[in-house]
């Protein structure tokens, strides 16, 4: 399991929320578990490039966290499912907000990371 290495800078409410939602994953899986995608295969399917493992990593630290809960149910198979607590859903608007401004600058956006990933590609042709 991972061991953190070093103690978390909690100086100012940036540091808090990139704590909180540090992770490629974890602001999509608040949005789908939101939307009502609570399995985990269900999220694995909203989420395709995200291998399992990183999924329930991530997952366990949003419970850890405090933003999501986890049920398990007593069947065979076992059945788990997410589902956002009172303090994950005041991070919805939050998110709603992020998505809207990326949307209004999607063009700039693109052109940005695309220029990015270009450089870094000639970067590393040009070192091998």
């Amino acid at each position: 399991m991972y061991e953190r290495k070093t103690t978390p800078n909690l100086n100012c409410g940036l540091d808090l929320i990139g704590e909180v939602l540090y992770g490629k994953w974890k602001i999509r899986l608040l949005w789908f578990i939101n939307e009502g995608h609570q399995r985990p295969s269900e999220l694995q399917r909203k989420i395709p490039d995200a291998s399992r493992r990183v999924l329930n990593i991530q997952l366990k630290e949003l419970v850890d966290h405090e933003l999501v809960t986890r049920k398990i149910y007593p069947v065979v198979p076992p059945k788990v499912e997410y589902s956002l607590t009172d303090f994950g859903k005041t991070l919805i608007p939050v998110i709603a907000a992020l998505g809207q401004w990326s949307d209004e600058h999607e063009e700039r956006l693109r052109e940005v990371i695309s220029r990015q990933v270009i450089s870094s590609d000639l970067d590393v042709s040009l070192i091998s």
